[in-house]
């Protein structure tokens, strides 16, 4: 589970067991693969088949691609249509986990429309749990919620317990981010069926998940008693802790003040001597981050001044913008603790441009995800909200530059056959950077809020507001000729100049620029309208700011 969340912005709370434990007398010999044991028998019995299946859903990090494919033949060859279920979605969750959503997502969808069309129960609770995980990359943490309740409402009775804790954890960590109250039952269950079948592993990442929820809710108390019964599962069990797990041991102890029992912690997993440094594939660059701030702490500024430069350098070599972005946070937190504050504020400034540009390439990421769910059969039935989630900004909650560009072309050409105007109109707000600068990135993300929903309220339909990235927008105003155009854009730039901005921005003024270009008949390409709104959008800019300008009469 951690390699899907760690794609979804959530790689701390390990959702599943790490291996091992009683579901092992489900599974094939240890050592001998399970496609070796499906195709070297010369009669494959259903039971065979189910066995392995069941092992590969139990234990998923022993299944693979290959060995699900393996499965899935055989079961169609036994004429077994819900083991082939089964096996295509062991399949779809090994594309998920080794990142290729956009693969997985149509077989989870297809496989969960024949379980509605069987009544499935069994197959039904694990297409939802798998679309839990989907949904949570979506960043649809409702959706995420509901999957994973169903998941645990749709299994049978007679399921192996393993599973169903599976299910549990899954459900505790979406319930998890509305609620630590409402979730802490489903963890409970799930550390009663853990102690039960022996899985102390499933116990261990079951902690792990409370203890990182209660450091992110700032409750050191709790997080600090989690560990504590992570430390005696260690001692009693033998059990060892992973390093995600102990990431998590060094955070809750930053939290209580123990910057150098942190950083004892941390270190033995990033001693290039360490066998275990590289055992949670990329996890070494968020533990030198972690490890960073625990030295910048306790003060130590020049071991945490080398962790920060070895984080960087390994979040580059390995594509880890996220973490690359906040190594340059931490370093700049790190320079102000030695006193240079002028290379405080230039590596802040780098942090603010690209965690930025990470945000809007998440975004964009979502929506393309949430466009190919749309697509599928079963997305079909989530058209409108699908479709809404790919068009619309998730900032702003205004249409996205993908619906301009879907729309605009088809309302020219209706525009032609009709002989109608159209016009378009490009906004920016004005010195926006000096309020993400002076202010911060927070302040001007509700700034951005703002002028949407002034922007939005000040235009009537059929005329469309969208934001086309950073700090600008378009109108597009079906039907309205340049003079009519001009009119209603000074409205907009009149109702965002009056806005009640001190409450939010103090003496910083906010307003915005507005080019204007518009078309008497249609005859014009969508690039070529926007290019000319963008020139006069520009001449606004260059003569004073807070205008309105249109083309030439």
């Amino acid at each position: 589970m951690r390699g899907v969340f760690a794609r979804c912005g959530v790689a701390r709370r390990v959702a599943l067991r790490s291996g091992g434990g009683r579901g092992a007398a489900l599974r094939c010999r240890r050592g001998v693969p399970i496609v070796a044991v499906m195709t070297g028998t010369a009669v494959i019995s259903a039971d065979r088949v189910a066995a392995v299946v069941l092992g590969m859903e139990v234990d998923r990090r022993t299944a693979d691609r290959e060995q699900a494919e393996a499965a899935e033949r055989a079961a169609v060859e036994l004429g077994r249509d819900d083991l082939a279920a089964r096996a295509r979605l062991v399949i779809a969750d090994a594309l998920a986990r080794g990142g290729e959503l956009t693969a997985s997502a149509p077989l989870l969808h297809e496989v969960h429309r024949w379980a509605v069309l069987e009544n499935d129960q069994y197959v039904l609770a694990r297409t939802h749990f798998l679309l839990s995980i989907l949904h949570t990359c979506l960043g649809d943490n409702a959706q995420a919620r509901r999957h994973a309740l169903m998941s645990v409402d749709h299994l049978p009775d007679h399921v192996p317990p393993l599973i169903r804790g599976a299910h549990l954890v899954i459900l505790a960590l979406s319930v998890d981010v509305v609620s630590r109250a409402d979730a802490a039952p489903y963890h409970a269950e799930a550390l009663d069926i853990a102690a039960a079948a022996g899985d102390h592993e499933l116990s261990r990442s079951v902690l792990n998940n409370m203890a990182y929820a209660a450091y992110q809710a700032g409750d050191a108390d709790a997080a600090g008693e989690l560990v504590e019964r992570m430390r005696r599962l260690v001692e009693r069990t033998g059990v060892q802790l992973r390093p995600p797990d102990l990431d998590t041991v060094a955070r809750v102890q930053l939290l209580q003040g123990r910057f150098e029992e942190a950083e004892r912690t941390l270190l033995p997993l990033v001693d290039p001597a360490s066998t275990r440094r590289d055992a949670e594939g990329n996890m070494l660059p968020e533990v030198l981050l972690t490890l960073a701030e625990a030295q910048r702490l306790g003060g130590a500024l020049d071991r945490a001044g080398a962790t920060v430069d070895r984080c960087r350098a390994l979040s580059e070599q390995r594509g880890m913008v996220d973490v690359g972005a906040r190594a340059r946070r931490e370093l700049a937190r790190l320079h102000a603790a030695s006193g240079r504050f002028r290379e405080a504020y230039e590596e802040q400034c780098r942090y603010d441009e690209e965690s930025q540009a990470l945000r809007s390439a998440e975004r964009e990421e979502q929506a393309r995800l949430a466009q190919l769910v749309f697509e599928s059969r079963e997305g079909q039935r989530e058209t409108v909200r699908f479709r809404e989630m790919a068009l619309r900004d998730a900032l702003t909650g205004l249409y996205n530059r993908r619906f301009v560009d879907a729309q605009l072309p088809a309302l020219l050409s209706r525009a032609e056959q009709r002989g109608e105007a159209v016009s378009a109109a490009l906004v920016d707000i004005d010195f926006f950077k000096r309020i993400n600068d002076t202010l911060s990135h927070e302040v001007g993300d509700l700034v951005l809020q703002r002028v949407a929903s002034v922007m939005a309220g000040a235009v009537d339909e059929p005329a469309t507001v969208a934001r086309l990235g950073g700090e600008e927008f378009v109108i597009v105003l079906p039907g309205a000729g340049a003079e009519e155009a001009v009119a209603r854009c000074e409205r907009v730039r009149s109702a965002i100049q009056r806005h009640p901005w001190p409450e939010l921005t103090g003496d910083l003024p906010v307003t915005v620029s507005i080019g204007v270009s518009s078309t008497p008949d249609g005859r014009i390409t969508s690039a070529a309208l926007l290019s000319q709104a963008d020139r006069n959008l520009y001449a606004a800019k260059r003569s004073g700011r807070n205008r309105v300008l249109a083309d030439p009469s």
